[in-house]
């Protein structure tokens, strides 16, 4: 028998989406107020963080930017609800894939969200796995309150016993993962054979700083103001978080200066989002304390730790080395030209999601941030804010969940 959802036109599902979504924007909503503690706890994130990262994420739904991108990838919203037609194509059915499963992230704040809304608006059938939190399965319930249907096709269940995972992962099409690498090897191994997998592993994120966009103190303050909030969100811990900012000699403001400034103006983003404990964690006093004895022993480099919180910012790092990826760490990479930040990059071979910088870079950067292989260039101050309208990892959002069956009638 065919599920209820795929009674209903794809208008309607996507406007209960979105309207779900609409209500979990508003911080005073009883769900989203009840699940922000749990958030926060599991996390260890203060509650402005938590909130941010509410307020961003739901914002970002809008029955408008579903709609652009199932248009933009399939054409129609009707071929979603039947056979429709195609520029130059057979007529088609973007069928939903009858078992997804979506396994969230140890970390990022409803990762898993957006990938659960477009297998719904393509009509499958969908099992998410929740964190202990309960973020996915409260909204759920939203959900499922704009529109009764979706009880009948979305599911959302913890679990920490490792047969009952590799059950669902082998029941599944399609599997759509976040996490650990590791966790992504062990995910494939138990896949069924002909099932889909988009796998979401371990992703970092740098910024450039042209030395065009270091032409005043003003603009440098700008620039390093936009930087620490995405360097500081989320405490460094998502794939959005950068970790390196390199920043090139030649403008008004040197390097080692727009270093300090950095520092700076982490101590004022710290007041917004301050840390959940005001000491750095042993790894980053351990990494601290090694390249402070290298300033001072070796004149190499330099050290900026918090004055209002545990971020650490150190200045021209050890280039034979990767990126510190600790916690609310940064290395300031003084460079002459974007062949020597491509060259990093490969040598560590560093997965990049993506590169913040100042707006309208130059061609030549532009032609080095598509070298690195990060799918998305953004500006500074907005890495940690993805439009659902992007495409995450790469991928494109809601092709990956449907099955396309055409007809071929002049043929039969």
């Amino acid at each position: 028998m065919e599920q209820p959802l795929r009674r209903l036109k794809s208008e309607l599902i996507i406007r209960a989406l979105g309207e779900a979504a609409r209500r979990w924007t508003l911080p005073q909503f009883a769900p989203r107020a009840e699940i922000t503690p749990a958030i926060a706890e599991r996390l260890g994130y203060t509650t402005p963080v938590v909130s941010h990262a509410l307020d961003r994420l739901f914002a970002s739904i809008t029955r408008e930017a579903l709609e652009a991108v199932i248009i933009n990838e399939l054409g129609s919203l009707r071929i979603l609800d039947g056979f429709a037609p195609r520029n130059g194509r057979p007529p088609a059915y973007a069928r939903g894939a009858e078992n997804v499963l979506i396994i969230s992230g140890d970390t990022t704040i409803g990762v898993a969200i957006p990938s659960m809304l477009f297998a719904l608006c393509a009509e499958a059938n969908v099992l998410v796995k929740d964190r202990s939190d309960h973020l996915i399965a409260a909204f759920a319930r939203t959900l499922i309150e704009e529109e009764s249907a979706l009880a009948h096709t979305l599911r959302v269940r913890t679990w920490e016993n490792h047969e009952a995972s590799h059950d669902a992962i082998a029941r599944a099409d399609l599997v759509v993962a976040f996490g650990r690498d590791e966790t992504m090897r062990d995910i494939r191994s138990h896949c069924k054979a002909g099932a889909r997998f988009l796998p979401f592993g371990h992703r970092t994120s740098i910024g450039y700083i042209a030395r065009e966009a270091l032409a005043s103190a003003s603009a440098a303050h700008d620039l390093a103001r936009a930087a620490a909030l995405d360097a500081l969100l989320y405490d460094g811990e998502g794939c959005l978080s950068p970790h390196a900012l390199f920043v090139e000699r030649g403008g008004l403001v040197a390097p080692e200066a727009f270093a300090a400034t950095f520092a700076r103006a982490c101590d004022d983003v710290s007041t917004t989002f301050p840390a959940l404990v005001n000491e750095p964690t042993p790894p980053v006093a351990s990494y601290r304390n090694r390249m402070r004895f290298r300033a001072d022993a070796l004149g190499l480099g330099g050290v900026h730790p918090g004055t209002n919180g545990p971020h650490l910012i150190v200045f021209d790092p050890p280039r034979e080395e990767p990126p510190p990826l600790l916690p609310r760490t940064v290395g300031v990479y003084p460079i002459d030209s974007p062949e020597t930040m491509l060259a990093y990059v490969r040598e560590h071979r560093l997965p990049l999601e993506a590169i913040g910088a100042a707006p309208n870079p130059r061609e030549e950067l532009l032609d080095a941030f598509i070298a690195t292989g990060a799918p998305r260039i953004t500006s500074l101050g907005r890495m940690q804010d993805p439009p659902l309208t992007g495409n995450h990892g790469g991928y494109e959002r809601i092709t990956p969940f449907v099955r396309f069956i055409y007809r071929d009638d002049e043929h039969v």
